[in-house]
């Protein structure tokens, strides 16, 4: 059975952003990306985005993505999944960037707690943009994590991640939206990983004794 097509609201115009919204189109789903102003190219603002989707997509910056969720709008994301990829960097000082994430909360929290209409899921933050969406591009298993306070707006968001390609044992729930805390902190070990590697294509997996 084929998932539902949805109306989802892309904010940020970046390459994550960008991506998420290829994909998604290409899914079939009917996708607005939304930025601080419309372009002649079809991009609309934040308002009108988030105004036509049953699900938002927080693909800003993440130093900005409280100004641009406020430029959304609470009214148009009260009651809808809000998938939050976004990590809060600053690159004031060159790269690497420095990850503004803390242990005593996160990008995502500060969003819910700023939306509390709004359904937020952490996700897919924890790698580049490219294996968001097309997991396969990797071999073998390797994993993505979530965290979001409401198990409906989840269920949304794995079915979305799964229409990518990403296959159920490669999920790991990590619980209420404090989990976003350790996946905002991964950034630094990623960032180094990346500079080492020279590549960003790469994810980690999770080796447990009962695997095979």
């Amino acid at each position: 059975m084929s998932s539902p097509r949805r109306r989802v609201g892309v904010l940020g115009t970046g390459v994550v952003g960008q991506t998420l919204a290829g994909r998604l189109s290409e899914l079939g789903h009917h996708v607005v990306i939304g930025s601080r102003t419309a372009t002649s190219s079809g991009v609309r603002t934040f308002a009108e985005a988030a105004e036509h989707a049953e699900v938002v997509v927080n693909a800003t910056a993440g130093v900005a993505s409280l100004d641009a969720l406020t430029l959304a709008g609470a009214d148009h994301l009260a009651g809808k999944p809000l998938l939050d990829v976004a990590n809060a960097l600053d690159h004031s000082s060159g790269f690497p960037p420095a990850v503004l994430a803390s242990d005593a909360g996160s990008l995502a929290e500060r969003l819910q707690a700023a939306f509390p209409g709004a359904l937020v899921v952490k996700s897919l933050n924890t790698m580049t943009s490219a294996v968001m969406v097309r997991p396969r591009l990797l071999p073998g298993r390797h994993v993505n994590f979530l965290a979001g306070n409401d198990a409906g707006a989840k269920s949304v968001v794995c079915e979305l991640l799964a229409e990518f390609g990403w296959q159920p044992q490669e999920l790991v729930d990590l619980g209420d939206l404090s989990g976003a805390r350790g996946m905002e902190l991964y950034l630094p070990l990623w960032l180094r990983t990346y500079q080492v590697l020279g590549d960003a294509a790469f994810n980690l997996n999770i080796v447990r004794a009962a695997d095979s």
